[in-house]
């Protein structure tokens, strides 16, 4: 039933791929795969294996990724992406030696990938358990691990009608989970093969942290002025955040959006009522005019954060809510959209304060105004933020020293 499915859905993503991008670089990069594989994957090395979804998954596994080049030199990593979303920001990253797509999970696709590649090991990040994947890695005697994943009382595993498809989770060498409930989730399933590890995404943004760049042109346009730092934000976050700050003369504004195109790009302009400028058409002297800087590109957000004396993140009006962490880590207070009760670093900053929920704009400009004018409040908000960042790094660590490299 479940190869049925597989073979439905692949059938369904190259019907779309006839109309819509990203399914036809999904598409066009799994039929590579093999062709990859074959050319790059040298006979005689011992490869480790790295699956992440997406680019979210991939920062997860990046820690111990880089930790393996660093200690143990003698392996190769593959790293494979399902999405676009990641494979295509991440197929040039020098810390893996071969990056691809993960063909869909059919029985021949299974074979073809397992023979070409044949890792010695393989780390799955966060939700990634491929039925058939996962058993032939079992029949074959290659130890799988599960890094980060966190499971919740509602996810198919348990529930009645996937009592057969939760036999996947049997094939799992080692699971190193986020926390102590989705340990006794996995017990009820009789898996004690399982460690509270945390995340290690925590390790990675405290790596961005302290190799943060310098962007001389962020700083110029900061200045001595108070600054919000949006990032990945979506047009509902917008609505916010551009009626806000066209209000509030006192105030720069940093907009990262999640989505940028031309049409996007354009159209949060055209919302702009003060000052603003892209940062790839930026000179010194034009973002020192600006009260708006528009961040027209990628890779950046991670270190424009360090500019910021308030950090609003986006995708929690729609989609749920980005990379928390990412901001948190520079010990400011962290605003969230209300989509954000799949996300456990959310859930954990808003009980003990570094993130603050805005249900509506009326709420946001309450918060605002409270930080804006309340320094002891800004600072308390921001210092409960970076210390929950700091007190729940170590996870690679944990996960590095138990597993036989």
């Amino acid at each position: 039933m479940y190869s049925c499915v597989l073979y439905l859905y692949a059938f369904a993503v190259i019907l779309a791929s006839l109309f819509h991008s990203k399914a036809r670089l999904m598409v066009k990069g799994q039929w590579n795969t093999f062709r990859t594989l074959r050319k790059d994957i040298r006979r005689g090395e011992r490869y480790v294996w790295f699956h992440a979804a997406s680019l979210g998954e991939f920062e997860q596994g990046r820690p111990l990724m880089e930790r393996l080049r660093r200690e143990h030199p003698e392996y190769k990593i593959l790293l494979t992406f399902f999405s676009p979303s990641g494979y295509e920001v991440r197929k040039h990253y020098e810390g893996a030696d071969v990056v691809c797509y993960l063909p869909f999970d059919t029985p021949g696709n299974v074979r073809s990938f397992l023979r070409l590649a044949h890792p010695c090991m393989a780390f799955f990040i966060k939700y990634e358990f491929w039925n058939n994947y996962l058993h032939a890695c079992r029949r074959r005697g290659i130890p799988v691990y599960s890094v980060s994943s966190i499971f919740r009382e509602g996810q198919v595993f348990f529930r009645w009608y996937g009592r057969c498809y939760s036999d996947v989770l049997h094939c799992v060498t080692h699971f190193f989970v986020q926390n102590e409930d989705s340990r006794e989730l996995l017990a009820r399933k009789g898996i004690t093969n399982v460690t509270v590890a945390g995340d290690t995404r925590f390790d990675r943004v405290l790596d961005v942290c302290r190799q943060a760049k310098v962007l001389p042109l962020v700083q110029a346009f900061k200045g001595q002025s108070v600054v919000q730092v949006a990032g990945s934000t979506w047009p509902p976050d917008e609505d916010l955040l551009l009626s806000y700050f066209n209000a509030r003369p006192g105030l720069k504004l940093v907009l990262a959006p999640h989505v940028v195109s031309e049409e996007h790009l354009r159209e949060i302009e055209g919302r702009l009522s003060r000052p603003f400028v892209r940062y790839t058409q930026a000179t010194p002297e034009r973002v020192a005019d600006a009260d708006c800087l528009i961040i027209d590109c990628y890779g950046l957000l991670s270190s424009v954060y360090r500019y910021g004396e308030v950090a609003y993140v986006g995708g929690g009006f729609g989609v749920g809510i980005h990379n928390v962490p990412e901001a948190a880590v520079y010990g400011v207070p962290v605003l969230i959209g209300p989509n954000n009760e799949k996300f456990r670093e959310a859930q954990d900053l808003l009980r003990e304060g570094g993130c603050l929920e805005v249900a509506d704009a009326d709420a946001y400009g309450q918060v605002m105004d409270r930080l804006l004018s309340d320094e002891a409040f800004l600072r308390e908000r921001g210092r409960i933020a970076g210390q929950y960042i700091a007190k729940n790094a170590g996870a690679t660590d944990l996960i590095f020293r138990s597993v036989a490299f």
